[in-house]
């Protein structure tokens, strides 16, 4: 589905992504890790064409360089962790803005399928009791899954995550990645995540790149890309052991 080949992103002199290469298919789910500073959401932003990159990047054999930006729009979203919003929109008009690429002008017989997308979008998130409320109105959470409902609603095949549950409670971060999981249940579809909690990257994923510094450190199984040996590479520390050392505090806790 995508094939990605030496990508490169330099801003001046510095170079944020050199000669990353990978490849995605349809049914998987990429994680893309690594430490602050490593080249993620970089990488997201070269896929989403909104920073200058050298490299190829291909989406089924096509260069997404030849696209039309609402062709790919219609292959491809992005969900980012952010949503500066400065006007009281409903999370219907919100979600509804997802099936822009579909609208083909003042003259067209405009978005036949938008209205049921929007519909199985909201009820997917559980937005639906929401749909008219103001979203300057609602939770951390709830912002996040009304703009997972808005690229739901973009229908789209390949879906970019760029950290997307950061700054969420546990419930909406589960919530979150449940859903991404149940999205992925349809043929076809793939999803790429950039994330810091290496223990959703290895519950979620199928797949993991693992970034420091800009280069790929490993990429493949995420099981063997989030080794002990590469973590302690490239975080400086005994990940794997820590994780564990965390976890112990919960073995030894009396269930109710």
């Amino acid at each position: 589905m995508l094939q990605v080949e030496n990508l490169t992103v330099r801003h001046g002199a510095l170079e944020a992504l050199n000669q990353v290469g990978f490849t995605l298919e349809a049914g998987q789910w990429l994680m893309v890790a690594g430490p602050n500073g490593a080249g993620k959401s970089t990488l997201i932003q070269a896929l989403a064409q909104t920073v200058a990159y050298q490299g190829t990047i291909r989406y089924h054999g096509r260069d997404i360089r030849t696209m039309r930006p609402a062709a790919l729009a219609r292959e491809m979203a992005v969900l980012s962790q952010n949503h500066p919003i400065a006007y009281a929109f409903t999370v219907e008009e919100i979600v509804r803005l997802g099936r822009y690429a579909y609208e083909r002008g003042p003259f067209s017989a405009g978005d036949a399928q938008g209205t049921a997308k929007v519909e199985a979008a909201l009820e997917m998130t559980g937005m639906r009791a929401l749909r008219g409320q103001s979203v300057l109105t609602l939770s951390g959470g709830e912002l996040q899954r009304a703009f997972l409902a808005q690229v739901f609603a973009q229908d789209p095949n390949l879906l970019l995550l760029d950290e997307p549950t950061n700054h969420l409670d546990l419930n909406y971060q589960r919530q979150t990645f449940e859903l991404v999981k149940a999205w992925l249940q349809t043929p076809g579809r793939a999803a790429l995540s950039v994330v810091h909690d290496l223990s959703l990257a290895r519950a979620y994923g199928s797949h993991a790149l693992l970034l420091d510094a800009g280069r790929c450190v490993a990429y493949g199984d995420h099981r063997a890309v989030l080794s002990r040996d590469h973590l302690q590479a490239v975080y400086g520390m005994d990940v794997q052991g820590w994780m564990q050392k965390l976890l112990a505090q919960w073995q030894d806790t009396p269930q109710p």
